[in-house]
C-alpha cells in the first residue's frame, strides 16, 4: 500500500524519487517496506497491472530511470488496502512476543532486569519522539498528521514501559508461571519455574 500510495501521490514518479521518500519518513522501521524491495516491488505491481510505466530515460552513465503511475485498476487497490487498515485492526508483527512466550526459561533475575531495560530503552524513545514534536523539522516541514503518528507511538511505547515494570515485578515476586491446574498436570515440566530440563540423549 505505502508505494502504490506514493506513486498515486507523486505521479509521474521515478522509482527513486519513491525510495527516497519512503525513506525520508523510515518507513523501513514501522512499516515493514525494506530499502532493497521498492524497485522490486514496483516492477511487480506493472506486471499486476497497478502500475504502468510511462517513460525511460537514461542521463550520461547514470542507470535508467523508469517513472510510473497508477493505472485504473491500481487506483482500486488503494483505496481498498487502505480503507481495510483504517477500519481493522491488524497485530503487527513482534520478536519480542515470541521470545516473552518462552518466559519460563529465562532466571527470574534475568527475565525482571531484561523487562526493566526495555522499559528504559523505552523511555530513551519516547524522549527522542518528544524532542522530534517540539523540533522545527515536525512543526514546520511536516504535515500536521505526522506529530499526530509521533504521539501515538509515544502513547503505545509509554503503555508499554508501565507493563514492563508490572510484569517485572510479578516475575520477582515468585508469582507461578502456570495456574493451579496445571500445576501437577502432566505435559508441562517445561513450563515449571526452576525445574531441571532433561537433558537431550547422548549420540
Amino acid at each position: 500500500m505505502m508505494i502504490l500510495g506514493l506513486v498515486r501521490w507523486m505521479q509521474p514518479v521515478h522509482g527513486y524519487d519513491v525510495r527516497r521518500e519512503l525513506l525520508s519518513w523510515s518507513a523501513d522501521k514501522w512499516a515493514n517496506v525494506q530499502p532493497g524491495s521498492i524497485y522490486h516491488a514496483l516492477r511487480k505491481l506493472t506486471e499486476e497491472g497497478l502500475l504502468r510505466a510511462v517513460a525511460t530515460e537514461q542521463v550520461g552513465a547514470r542507470p535508467a530511470r523508469t517513472t510510473y503511475e497508477v493505472t485504473a485498476k491500481g487506483e482500486d487497490e488503494f483505496e481498498t488496502l487502505l480503507r481495510n487498515l483504517w477500519w481493522n485492526i491488524s497485530e503487527p508483527t513482534d520478536p519480542f512476543t515470541a521470545a516473552f512466550s518462552f518466559l519460563p526459561a529465562m532466571p527470574r533475575a534475568e527475565a525482571a532486569a531484561a523487562l526493566r531495560n526495555r522499559a528504559n530503552l523505552l523511555r530513551a524513545n519516547v524522549a527522542s519522539m518528544r524532542a522530534s514534536l517540539d523540533s522545527d523539522w515536525v512543526r514546520g516541514a511536516k504535515p500536521v498528521h505526522v506529530s499526530w503518528m509521533i504521539e501515538l507511538w509515544s502513547a503505545r511505547a509509554e503503555a508499554e514501559i508501565g507493563w514492563c515494570e508490572r510484569i517485572a515485578e510479578r516475575v520477582e515476586s515468585g508469582v507461578s508461571y502456570l495456574p493451579a491446574e496445571l500445576e501437577n498436570a502432566d505435559g508441562w515440566p517445561g513450563w515449571r519455574d526452576g525445574e531441571e530440563r532433561p537433558a537431550p540423549d547422548a549420540e
